[in-house]
C-alpha cells in the first residue's frame, strides 16, 4: 500500500505533521460563532407545543418570561416580617421587571408561602441567564427573617440552571478525559515516554473538532455546546484512544521484527488500517443514520458525532504513525521490542484463555448466556422519562423552588401550558380547558398584536414532565380539538416534554433499525460472509439489553436515579451496537484473516489470543472515558456514560471474549457460510490450535499486545 509508505518515509511523515500543524491552525482562525440559540430549538417540528412557541412572538407576553419567586416558612404561617421582607424583595426585582411591573404577592392556602411572578425580557440562553442572576442576587439580599426561603423557579431559572450546568464543562471534561486517557495509557504501555505521542494526537485532534462544531451548528440551525460537545469529545478521545491502541500494538509487534522503523509502521499501517476504517466506517455510518430523526437535536448529535470520529480516524491513521515514526525505538522505554524477541502471543494470560474457550465451547458459552441473562433481568421496572426537577444529579435553585412551590401552589404554576386558539373561539375553547380533569386554574386571555388569535395560559396540578401532566395535556388537546373553528393548539413547558418524548418514541422505531441494517451491511462486505455477520449483531444487541439492564440496578439503586431519560435508550444503543461491533470486527476480521493458514477453529483460538489484550485495553480505556460524563451535573449525560462504559465492560470481557470465539468453534467452517475459508481439513469437533510455525504472515490486522 503506497499510502503506508508515503506517511511513513523520512520527507512523507514531515509533510503529514506540517499539514496537521497548518490545517489545525486554519480551523482554529475559521472557526465561526456558534449561532444564536432560538426558542425552537430542540423541539420536533410541526408538534403543537413547537408551533405554538412560534407564535408567541405575536403576543405581548410572547415576548416576555415570567420568573417565579416563591417565599416559604416550612412547619408555621408567614409572619409580619415574612411579609415586610417580601415587600422589599418586590421593590428590589422592580428594576430588573420588564416595564418595573412586579405581580402583587399570592399567599398559598395554608399560609405559608407567598408567590411573587416577576416578568422579564425575552432574550437568547446568556441574556436570560444573566437576569436570573440579577432578580435572585435582588431578593436574596433584603436579608430575609431566618427561616424564610426565597427562591427562584419557572421557566427562566430552569434555563439558567441548565446553562449553568455546562459553564465550564469543555475545561472540566477535557481536563477529566485527559487525565484518565493518560493513566490507562500509562498503564498499558508502562512507559514515561510513549502516552505522550497518542495523547498529544488525540487531544489535538479534539480541539480541531471542537473549532468544527459551529460549522454543524450553522448547517443544523442549533447551537452544539453543552451536551452536544461534551459527547463528540469524549466520543473522539474514546475511538481516537482506541485506534492509536491497535496501530500501536500493531507497531510494536512489527518492531520485532525489522529494524527498520519505518518499514514496521508501514507494515503495521498495512496490517491494520482495513480493520480500523472498516470500524469507523461503521460507527459514522450508524451515526449518521441520526438524520433520520426528527428531533433536531438528535440530527445535530448524529452529524456531529460522525464528523468527530472522522476526524479521529484522519489524526489515528495518519497523523499518529508519521509522529512516531519521527521517533526512535526507544520511545517504548523501558520495555523496547527488539528484532525477535519473543512474540506474547505464544503465551501469557489471553493465551491461556483462548485455549480454555477452545477445549470447552459448550460450557463457558453457556455461562455467558446465563451471565447476559441474568444482567438483562435488570430491565424489568426501568421506567423511562424524568420530570422538570429530575434533570441535575446537584442541587440547584430552580428544582428546589419548583418544590417549594408544589407544596403550597399547583405542582404546573412554575411552568404553565399555553393555549393558542382562534380569537372567536377563546371563551369557549377556556370553558373547555376549565372542564378537563388536572388543570387547577386557567389564565386570562390575551390578544395578539393582529387581534386575530388569543392565547391563555393553563396551570396543572401536576409538575412538568410528569405522567398526569401528561395525561392532562393529551386530554386538553383532545378537550380542545372537539370544538369547531377553533384551530387550538397547547404548547408550553409541559406539552413540549409530551411532544419530545412521543418524538424520541418515534426516533427510536426509525433509528434503530436503522442502525441494524447499516451495521449488518457493513459487516457483510467486510467479512464476505452471512453466518458471521448475523451471529455478530445479535450478540451486540443481546450485549446491549444485559448491558442496559445492569446499568438500570446502577443508577436505580447506587446512584438514586429513579428513571431514563427519553433520550438515553436510543443513544446508549447507538453507541454500544456502533462501538460493540468495533471490537468484534478486530477480532472476527483477525480471525478471517488466520482461516487459510489454519482453519476457522484455530484460526479464532489464534485471534483471541494475539488480540485480547489490546482489545481489553482499548474496551476499559473507552468505557473509562465515557463514564467521565458523570463530571458533569446533567443526569441525563451521566446516565449515558453508565450504560455505555458498562456496556463496552460486557462486550469486551464477555461478549468479544467467550460468545464470540464459543460460536466460531462450535460452528466450524458454517461460521463463515457461503464464503469458504480455503482452509485445511477441520476434523469434526477436532479443536485444532496455532501453530507456532504459522510464521510472520498469521500476525493479523488488530496486532498484539
Amino acid at each position: 500500500m503506497r499510502i503506508a509508505t508515503a506517511i511513513t518515509g523520512r520527507i512523507g511523515a514531515i509533510i503529514v505533521l506540517l499539514v496537521a500543524v497548518g490545517l489545525t491552525a486554519l480551523a482554529f482562525v475559521t472557526s465561526p460563532e456558534q449561532p444564536a440559540a432560538q426558542a425552537t430549538d430542540g423541539l420536533p417540528a410541526g408538534k403543537q407545543s413547537t408551533r405554538v412557541t412560534e407564535l408567541q412572538d405575536r403576543f405581548p407576553s410572547g415576548r416576555t418570561q415570567t420568573a417565579l419567586v416563591i417565599f416559604e416558612r416550612e412547619g408555621g404561617p408567614l409572619t409580619d416580617a415574612d411579609q415586610q421582607a417580601v415587600d422589599r424583595a418586590r421593590a428590589a426585582a422592580g428594576p430588573i421587571a420588564l416595564g418595573g411591573r412586579v405581580a402583587p404577592a399570592a399567599p398559598s392556602d395554608d399560609r405559608q408561602a407567598m408567590l411573587v411572578a416577576v416578568p422579564l425580557r425575552a432574550g437568547g440562553t446568556e441574556q436570560v441567564a444573566e437576569e436570573v442572576q440579577r432578580l435572585r442576587a435582588a431578593v436574596t439580599g433584603v436579608q430575609p427573617p431566618e427561616g424564610l426561603r426565597v427562591l427562584v423557579t419557572g421557566g427562566p431559572a430552569f434555563a439558567r440552571d441548565i446553562s449553568a450546568a455546562f459553564d465550564g464543562a469543555d475545561f472540566t471534561l477535557l481536563a477529566a478525559t485527559a487525565i484518565v486517557v493518560a493513566v490507562l495509557l500509562l498503564v498499558t504501555y508502562r512507559s514515561p515516554i510513549l502516552w505522550l505521542v497518542p495523547l498529544a494526537v488525540i487531544g489535538t485532534a479534539d480541539q480541531v473538532v471542537a473549532k468544527l462544531l459551529p460549522w454543524v451548528a450553522k448547517v443544523a440551525g442549533q447551537p452544539t455546546q453543552g451536551q452536544v460537545s461534551g459527547i463528540v469529545s469524549v466520543l473522539v478521545f474514546g475511538a481516537g484512544t482506541d485506534y492509536a491502541l491497535l496501530l500501536i500494538a500493531r507497531y510494536r509487534e512489527e518492531l520485532r521484527h525489522t529494524g527498520n522503523r519505518r518499514e514496521a509502521m508501514a507494515a503495521a499501517l498495512r496490517g491494520a488500517a482495513p480493520a480500523v476504517i472498516g470500524s469507523a466506517t461503521t460507527v459514522v455510518l450508524a451515526l449518521l443514520t441520526l438524520l433520520f430523526a426528527v428531533l433536531t437535536t438528535n440530527r445535530t448529535l448524529g452529524a456531529a458525532a460522525a464528523l468527530g470520529v472522522i476526524v479521529a480516524l484522519v489524526f489515528g491513521l495518519v497523523v499518529l504513525p508519521a509522529a512516531l515514526v519521527c521517533l526512535p525505538r526507544g520511545v517504548f522505554w523501558p520495555f523496547v521490542p527488539r528484532v525477535g524477541s519473543e512474540d506474547p502471543a505464544h503465551a501469557g494470560f489471553w493465551s491461556r484463555v483462548a485455549g480454555g474457550v477452545q477445549r470447552r465451547p459448550r460450557i463457558v458459552l453457556a455461562a455467558a448466556v446465563v451471565l447476559l441473562a441474568a444482567l438483562t433481568t435488570g430491565l424489568i421496572g426501568t421506567k423511562i422519562g424524568l420530570s422538570q426537577t429530575e434533570q441535575f444529579r446537584t442541587e440547584v435553585e430552580s428544582v428546589t423552588g419548583a418544590e417549594a412551590l408544589a407544596r403550597h401552589f399547583p405542582a404546573g404554576a412554575a411552568q404553565p401550558v399555553a393555549v393558542v386558539v382562534d380569537a372567536p373561539a377563546a371563551e369557549r375553547a377556556r370553558a373547555a380547558a376549565n372542564g378537563v380533569a388536572g388543570v387547577a386554574e386557567v389564565g386570562d386571555p390575551e390578544r395578539s398584536d393582529d387581534g386575530a388569535l388569543v392565547t391563555f395560559t393553563v396551570d396543572l396540578t401536576s409538575g412538568s414532565g410528569t405522567a398526569a401532566a401528561d395525561r392532562t395535556v393529551r386530554d386538553l388537546r383532545e378537550a380542545l380539538a372537539g370544538i369547531p373553528d377553533a384551530g387550538a393548539l397547547v404548547g408550553g413547558d409541559p406539552a413540549a416534554d409530551l411532544d419530545e418524548r412521543d418524538a424520541n418514541l418515534r426516533d427510536d422505531y426509525v433509528v434503530v433499525p436503522l442502525v441494524l441494517a447499516v451495521v449488518l451491511l457493513v459487516l457483510v462486505l467486510l467479512l464476505r460472509s452471512l453466518v458471521a455477520p448475523l451471529l455478530l449483531l445479535v450478540t451486540v444487541v443481546v450485549s446491549f439489553a444485559a448491558s442496559l439492564g445492569a446499568a438500570s440496578l446502577v443508577l436505580r439503586h447506587v446512584l438514586d436515579i429513579p428513571a431514563l431519560g427519553t433520550a438515553v435508550p436510543l443513544l446508549a444503543f447507538l453507541f454500544l451496537v456502533a462501538l460493540g461491533v468495533d471490537y468484534n470486527i478486530f477480532l472476527a476480521t483477525r480471525a478471517r484473516e488466520e482461516a487459510p493458514h489454519l482453519g476457522t477453529r484455530a484460526g479464532m483460538v489464534r485471534a483471541l489470543a494475539t488480540t485480547g489484550g489490546v482489545i481489553t485495553s482499548a474496551g476499559i480505556l473507552l468505557a473509562a472515558v465515557f463514564a467521565v460524563l458523570g463530571v458533569l451535573p446533567v443526569i441525563v449525560l451521566t446516565q449515558i456514560g453508565v450504560i455505555v462504559g458498562i456496556g463496552v465492560v460486557v462486550d469486551t470481557l464477555v461478549v468479544r471474549t467467550i460468545v464470540v470465539p464459543a460460536l466460531a468453534l462450535l460452528l466450524g467452517e458454517r461460521f463463515w457460510w457461503p464464503a469458504k475459508t480455503k482452509g485445511r481439513h477441520e476434523a469434526e469437533g477436532r479443536h485444532e490450535g496455532p501453530e507456532p510455525s504459522a510464521g510472520r504472515h498469521l500476525e493479523g490486522v488488530a496486532g498484539q499486545d
